[in-house]
């Protein structure tokens, strides 16, 4: 299949690029005027229009029609398995009360973990993939699925279940998270440290055993688990193989990422509240700075520091953590837009960090992210725009026209 009279082809760095730092994620060339040749799922290669002649026309052709062609985005923190909404919460923030304080009150993750326990597999199963396909209509090719609101052995493993069967019933690359150090179940409460051997002696060993997650993951923040139980969770965790992607500097400078850094974490995530200390650890280290800006607009947060650590030079990504409870949206584009207006990155460098960086993220940097030759054929066709600002800036018009994932159309 060739697409053809694409107006900018973006992303089209070189194909052993697996991640952009500092500098470097604005500066990702584009090819203007281009085709792009699809074969197998994958990405054969891309031209200039002048050049495509009758003798390409023997293949399947899409006319792009003036628009423009990008990665499709790679969203590496969600929490898309859960159980009915928790609108009702959303009335109590518009009434004042902080995401600590719905928590203290028996809301927040116990909420879901509740409604979770009382769905069955298949009808969490059947909501789940809603919004996993929501998700993919709106740009989305990769994501990652976080367990965490069953915080029992026989719900997170139902969780994971789900996510497993997410995985194969969609087009999209899908990784899968171990979160049982979200929130402490309802049955410890009290009894912090109980949970954490009953997570570590019990959790973990079933999470293995049945093959169904390719990380771990532990909340280490203020309110919820220390950095020395984020140090002995993470630490029986790498005897199972399993690497850590790490909520962290959410609510406090919790040293969450200087935990996550020592254990070669993938991504240490959230980091509203990272300081200039946690920059120089980052830059340090091969470990991902992932942002969510959908959780900051949704709670009134600060925004992460994403100016300060892109002109540090860090690898930075963003991803949307579409769950119920602080940021109910898998919107990619939403998010890119929010990258530029709150975060104060360019065009280029939010769309680096929503594409090729997620992809980083969940250790999918020389698969997807960018179109060069040999990458999946995941993309998104707009319609026509005059600039690459144009998209982040007018950002609601709808201008998504078409997404391809694995070379097919969704």
């Amino acid at each position: 299949m060739y697409i053809i009279n694409i107006k900018r082809l973006h992303m089209v760095a070189d194909s052993s690029v697996g991640h952009l730092a500092g500098a470097q994620m604005d500066n990702v060339p584009a090819a203007e005027n281009a085709w792009l040749r699809i074969r197998d799922g994958k990405i054969k290669a891309y031209g200039d229009m002048k050049d495509f002649g009758a003798e390409n026309a023997s293949e399947e052709i899409y006319d792009a029609g003036g628009g423009d062609v990008m990665p499709t985005f790679c969203d590496s923190h969600t929490h898309i398995i859960y159980a009915g909404s928790r609108d009702g919460e959303f009335l109590d923030k518009i009434r004042g009360l902080s995401y600590e304080e719905i928590a203290a009150r028996g809301g927040g993750i116990l909420n879901s973990a509740d409604r979770l326990h009382d769905t069955s597999e298949d009808e969490l199963y059947r909501q789940s993939l809603e919004r996993a396909r929501e998700m993919m209509s709106k740009g989305t090719g990769a994501f990652e699925v976080k367990s965490g609101y069953g915080l029992t052995v026989a719900d997170e493993l139902k969780m994971l279940r789900v996510a497993a069967r997410i995985r194969e019933s969609v087009p999209a690359r899908v990784k899968i998270t171990f979160l049982g150090a979200h929130a402490v179940g309802r049955a410890y409460q009290g009894r912090q440290g109980e949970y954490v051997d009953m997570l570590i002696r019990e959790m973990l060993p079933a999470v293995a055993a049945e093959g169904l997650a390719d990380y771990v993951d532990v909340f280490c923040d203020r309110g919820f688990f220390t950095v020395e139980e984020t140090d002995r969770i993470l630490s029986a965790a790498a005897h199972f193989g399993l690497r850590p992607k790490i909520h962290a500097n959410e609510l406090d400078n919790s040293g969450g990422v200087q935990i996550g850094v020592k254990h070669r974490a993938i991504s240490v995530d959230h980091l509203e509240r990272m300081g200039a200390d946690e920059i120089e650890v980052l830059r340090n280290s091969d470990t991902v700075a992932t942002m969510l800006p959908g959780a900051s607009f949704f709670l009134g947060m600060p925004y992460a520091p994403a100016r300060q650590a892109v002109d540090a030079g860090l690898t930075v990504a963003l991803a949307s953590d579409y769950n119920p409870g602080s940021s109910p949206s898998g919107d990619m584009r939403m998010v890119w837009a929010l990258g530029c207006i709150k975060m104060r990155l360019t065009p280029a460098e939010a769309l680096a960090a929503c594409t090729l960086n997620g992809a980083a993220a969940m250790e999918l940097g020389t698969e997807l992210g960018t179109l060069a030759p040999g990458r999946t054929a995941s993309f998104i066709v707009t319609k026509p725009v005059p600039s690459l600002a144009f998209i982040p800036y007018a950002y609601t018009t709808p201008w998504l026209r078409d997404v391809f994932i694995a070379g097919k159309k969704i």
